[in-house]
């Protein structure tokens, strides 16, 4: 397996047991439709959670956050919407992002609430 893959792969690892630590069900994990994949779909509550996680080995060219593109947002929307029909949900839906970046043998977790909105 390629490395960047390893890495994302434990970023979700990582991205799971955090927002389990805090409260959150896991509903799915890289849920398709269409062109988009949802990295995880939690939930707190009344709140659907859908949480794109990017990891990076480095922050040098940038915070992880900064590598969600509008046409990946518009894809995650198209998704989640099919999701929410589809499972006859009523809850508030919100788009969040956990970027990690690794430390040395260790790795930084920041969790984006609301990073961005649907339209």
């Amino acid at each position: 397996m390629a490395k960047h893959t390893e890495l994302g792969k434990k970023g979700e690892q990582l991205a799971v047991n955090f927002l389990v630590e805090k409260g959150y069900d896991i509903l799915e994990r890289n849920y398709r439709f269409d062109k988009a994949e949802v990295d995880i779909i939690a939930q707190q509550g009344e709140i659907l959670a859908i949480i794109e996680v990017k990891t990076r080995s480095t922050s040098d060219f940038g915070n992880p956050q900064d590598f969600v593109k509008p046409k990946q947002i518009k894809n995650l929307i198209k998704a989640v919407d099919e999701y929410v029909n589809v499972n006859s949900l009523d809850v508030e839906v919100r788009f969040d992002i956990i970027a990690i970046v690794k430390q040395n043998n260790d790795f930084e977790i920041e969790h984006l609430e609301d990073a961005f909105y649907h339209f």
